[in-house]
């Protein structure tokens, strides 16, 4: 069963800059052999997300690239923006504003600290809980 999991941003480094959840979201993925896609929203956003993973952290490593087409397959972690297309991986971190399609084992959605924006992620909530989705909540 797929299951779909909110982490919501409590803690003031995350609120400060909630990319860093985003790196400590793809480590533990990573260190538990799960290949993940990170959507990001824009250009911009991937590359951000890209310099982050080098540097969020100096005692951990994170590989990870852009979504090129070259070499895509190996990189456990890809970071792709809506212009790019890449196949599905069984952990996805969302970071757009719609629901993620297709299929996957897991999908991860970060909750802005800001009450105001929190509107789509309960609609993605829906969409995922209508999908039979196993659902889950943190505070982070």
């Amino acid at each position: 069963m797929s299951r779909a999991d909110f982490y919501l941003i409590a803690k003031e480094r995350f609120r400060d800059n909630p990319l860093l959840l985003v790196c400590e979201l793809a480590r533990k993925a990573n260190a538990q052999g799960n290949w993940t896609l990170i959507l990001t929203r824009d250009r911009a956003q991937a590359e951000e997300l890209d310099d982050l993973l080098w540097s969020f952290d100096s005692d951990a490593y994170v590989e990870h690239q852009i979504v090129s087409g070259e070499e895509d397959e190996i990189a456990p972690v890809l970071i792709a923006s809506p212009d790019m297309d890449t196949p599905m991986r069984p952990v996805v971190i969302n970071l757009r504003d719609e629901a993620v399609p297709g299929v996957f084992e897991r999908v991860l959605e970060v909750v802005p600290a800001d009450e105001s924006a929190r509107g789509p992620l309960r609609e993605r909530w829906k969409h995922y809980a209508s999908q039979g989705m196993a659902m889950n909540k943190y505070d982070m």
